[in-house]
């Protein structure tokens, strides 16, 4: 999972890259904190804070805009007039994310770059792809305080939703956090992160689990988190094992993407959906109030799963959609099973 491959795509390499550092910037971690010490900030008022200190810090005056004057933008910053315009479309929780970002770029722009130097990224684009995803890191750092954060994840034994409130974030920002707790000596459960479409490309992973996630592609089929689908806003769960053995503790559910149903205008043409996976090795599950009521050892809970049909090596499975590489397609015209890739003795 850790392994670099050049493969020319800016997201590619910025995700190598951010695998490659654990997800975890020391660096961005202390320039939040230096902002919550150096601006008074609070919890319960942080929004409120953070434009504030645009205000005062950095003479920038922000607005919250109709949806109808700057279509499709959910932020929009003008340097010359030191206007941050942020949509009405955009929940509480973005908000303060996005007022973050923005404090990143204007007043640690240095440590963004220091950051992503080490990166070795191959062109101007990857480079600000990487500069982007840095900030965003530096907006969840100001919204979830490392040692508040992970003092609550422990204390609630990861419940993403009582964490959510208590923090005044969303699903995907509260897991997304939960992958970056990785400071030496203060560490918390190494987690994996899957975020996909009902088309099942991949468009956000992290491993610090152990688990493969497919590059590109569509990943295994019976992974819970193509399963939230089926029941929106319900959290699965799911134990998971891979071919060699590994076995992988995964909740998942969908999330929404705010403004999506209104970037055409007009009546909404279909729902728009992510689902979002978020896991750890089995050994952690007991530390997490997702598994509570279930007998981790029932061998009759473990659903398994793959990489990718592709790479995959179960030939007995009934959800194969294609051949595995290394498998010789035999089709026996007198018989068939449930897929015809699958093979049965």
């Amino acid at each position: 999972q850790g392994e670099r491959v050049l493969t020319g795509l800016p997201s590619e390499e910025v995700t190598d890259f951010l695998q490659s550092r654990r997800n975890h910037f020391a660096d961005l971690e202390k320039a939040a904190e230096e902002l919550w010490r150096d601006n008074d900030l609070a919890l319960h008022t942080l929004q409120q804070d953070l434009v504030r200190v645009l205000s005062q810090r950095y003479a920038v005056q922000v607005e919250i805009v109709p949806w109808g004057r700057t279509p499709g933008l959910l932020r929009s910053y003008n340097p010359l007039t030191r206007r941050l315009e942020l949509s009405e479309m955009l929940p509480p929780a973005s908000r303060t994310f996005q007022l973050a970002h923005q404090i990143a770029f204007l007043g640690y722009r240095p440590v963004l770059e220091h950051q992503g130097a080490g990166g070795k990224l191959t062109s101007p684009a990857s480079d600000a792809l990487a500069r982007s995803a840095l900030a965003n890191y530096f907006a969840a750092a100001v919204m979830m305080p490392y040692a508040r954060f992970i003092e609550a994840a422990r204390a609630t034994r990861y419940d993403i939703e009582v964490l959510q409130s208590r923090f005044g974030a969303s699903f995907e920002q509260v897991c997304h956090r939960l992958t970056t707790l990785r400071r030496p000596g203060d560490e918390g459960i190494p987690f994996h992160l899957i975020r996909v479409d009902i088309a099942g490309n991949i468009s956000k992973r992290f491993s610090a689990s152990g688990i493969h996630i497919a590059r590109f592609g569509a990943a295994c089929p019976r992974w819970n988190v193509y399963d939230a689908f089926a029941t929106p806003g319900m959290i699965r769960v799911q134990v998971s094992r891979m071919p060699d053995g590994q076995t992988f503790f995964c909740v998942a559910r969908t999330i929404g993407s705010p403004g999506h149903n209104t970037l055409r205008g007009g009546l909404p043409q279909r729902i728009e959906r992510l689902s979002l996976g978020l896991g750890c090795a089995l050994g952690h599950a007991r530390d997490i109030v997702y598994a509570d009521g279930l007998h981790l050892e029932d061998p009759q809970i473990v659903t398994p799963i793959g990489v990718s049909c592709r790479t995959c090596a179960r030939t007995d499975c009934s959800d194969r959609a294609s051949p595995a590489i290394a498998q010789r397609l035999e089709i026996d015209e007198n018989r068939r099973g449930q897929s015809p890739y699958m093979v049965s003795d």
